[in-house]
């Protein structure tokens, strides 16, 4: 198997030689210690939609060190965040390994590996020294990267910079951790933070959560650093509210998955508009909502289904803070970007 380290990391030194090459840890002596504490014989495994490819050689991995009547099963869900478990599944197993998130609420039947990278962020974060001028700095990551957090902050302290750094609500694990919804970890006493993670979502949200602070992002997967700008973001967001302001009939989405659910929101915005038309579903996509004769949607359940694929659905789709500005309830001039707070 030929190894990126660029974009995956290489994590394969686990003390374990094992049949297939691995680019993370997967704690495999954690998974099978609790199935053997456990006397488990069904085992479920979740992976995230870019590790689903890997699911088979973990499993084949996990037989190997296991008894014979030890039955593994992948889940085919999507699977988008530690909000997002395929309970089917987990009903019927007796061991749950979820794999490439930090823990969102504590179980005993669930293991969270959260698939740490050893990519070394100290090059990027160096790089990106030029654009925090003050002594103040925040630092927050993502979970792959929680694993040298300390390590960050102890370097920029080294380099004289005054670190801030906290424990965002219950829907955080770590100090300094963010999500695609939630940024809380960044509410701290500085006008700069520093972002240290992959991809441009989840710093272009936190800049859009904060708009005083600048942003800047320390990439040390694709090897860049740059500064998150929201204008091409606002003006998408812009123009969507602009084109539900003639909506008529509305859709309501209250997603069904058991971390994702805003029952009370959606309540409330059904409870006062008459056209408005609740719709329950779990995997909220273009073509499924498709069928529904709607002039535009409103959506209750993960904000990311709206910023990500927003563009790509055939009527408005809104969060819930742009929908009150659509009808009228709030001034245009009051749209900020959805957060989801609390577990389920």
């Amino acid at each position: 198997m030929s190894q990126d380290v660029s974009s995956e990391g290489d994590l394969r030194n686990t003390g374990m030689s094992l049949k297939h090459d691995r680019e993370w840890d997967y704690e495999l002596d954690r998974i099978v210690e609790a199935v053997e504490e456990r006397g488990a014989t069904k085992v479920g495994l979740q992976f995230p939609e870019g590790l689903k490819r890997r699911g088979p050689a973990v499993a084949d991995d996990l037989r190997a060190l296991t008894d014979d009547d030890v039955t593994y099963m992948l889940s085919g869900q999507p699977c988008y965040g530690a909000c997002d478990l395929d309970t089917y599944l987990m009903r019927r197993t007796d061991v749950f390994v979820h794999f490439g998130h930090s823990p969102m609420k504590e179980s005993d039947k669930i293991i969270y590996v959260p698939l740490f990278s050893n990519v070394d962020p100290f090059p990027m974060m160096e790089d990106a020294l030029d654009e925090l001028p003050e002594d103040d700095v925040g630092l927050v990551t993502t979970a792959q990267h929680m694993n040298r957090f300390d390590e960050m902050k102890e370097w920029l302290e080294d380099e004289g910079y005054n670190v801030h750094t906290r424990k965002g609500d219950d829907r955080l694990t770590h100090e300094g951790q963010v999500l695609g919804c939630n940024y809380a970890s960044a509410d701290i006493d500085a006008d700069q933070v520093l972002y240290v993670g992959g991809g441009k979502f989840h710093p272009l949200g936190l800049a859009m959560e904060h708009p005083d602070k600048k942003v800047v992002i320390a990439d040390p997967v694709n090897n860049v650093v740059t500064v998150a700008d929201t204008e091409k973001f606002m003006k998408q967001r812009y123009g969507a509210v602009h084109r539900a302001m003639d909506a008529e009939k509305w859709g309501v989405i209250f997603c069904t998955k058991i971390g994702q659910g805003r029952w009370d929101m959606a309540e409330e915005i059904v409870n006062d508009n008459d056209d408005t038309y609740l719709i329950t579903m779990d995997e909220v996509t273009p073509d499924r909502l498709r069928n529904f004769d709607m002039d535009a949607f409103v959506n209750t359940g993960c904000p990311r289904i709206t910023t990500d694929d927003g563009p790509q659905f055939h009527k408005p789709m809104l969060t819930p803070g742009e929908y009150r500005i659509a009808v009228g309830d709030e001034p245009l001039d009051s749209l900020s970007f959805d957060t989801f707070h609390g577990t389920w």
